[in-house]
């Protein structure tokens, strides 16, 4: 991959991350629920922190490798739900790990397709980075969804 592909791929990266973060902070504007207000806000300023991360290939620093995280599938098992002023908790928490999905997926898909070694890592990176936040909602949406369980 050419040093042009590589920052238009970055740029297109870092374009999802702040599209990312002003979609959680929206979330946190529209809540009147300080516990949804604070997850959100802790998740957008994870997606600042990506981008910032993301940053940092730009400017030649060298990537981080992330441990593999355990993925339980909740995701998958649900429908992704309409964003409303009105949404319940557990449904806001679904939309976003819905969100942190669908990018987990564009990431591995591009990794996937990718021929260049650096290029492959640098999106499994990116996808095992969604993954993390993925994770992190599942715990809190089966928290929410399915109280009965804990």
């Amino acid at each position: 991959m050419n040093s042009e592909e590589y920052r238009k791929i970055i740029s297109l990266a870092i374009d999802n991350e702040i599209a990312a973060y002003d979609f959680y902070k929206s979330i946190c504007g529209k809540t009147t629920d300080s516990s949804l207000k604070q997850i959100f806000t802790e998740l957008a300023e994870e997606e600042q922190k990506h981008r910032i991360f993301l940053e940092g290939f730009l400017t030649g620093e060298k990537p981080f490798y992330f441990a593999e995280i355990i993925d339980y599938k909740v995701a998958e098992s649900i429908d992704k739900p309409g964003p409303s002023i009105d949404m319940k908790p557990a449904d806001a928490i679904g939309l976003a790990m819905k969100a942190e999905e669908e990018a987990m997926r564009l990431y591995q898909s591009l990794a996937a397709s990718s021929t260049s070694s650096d290029q492959k890592q640098m999106f499994l990176t990116l996808a095992n980075m969604e993954r993390a936040h993925k994770v992190k909602l599942e715990e809190l949406y089966t928290s929410m969804a399915y109280p009965e369980v804990w």
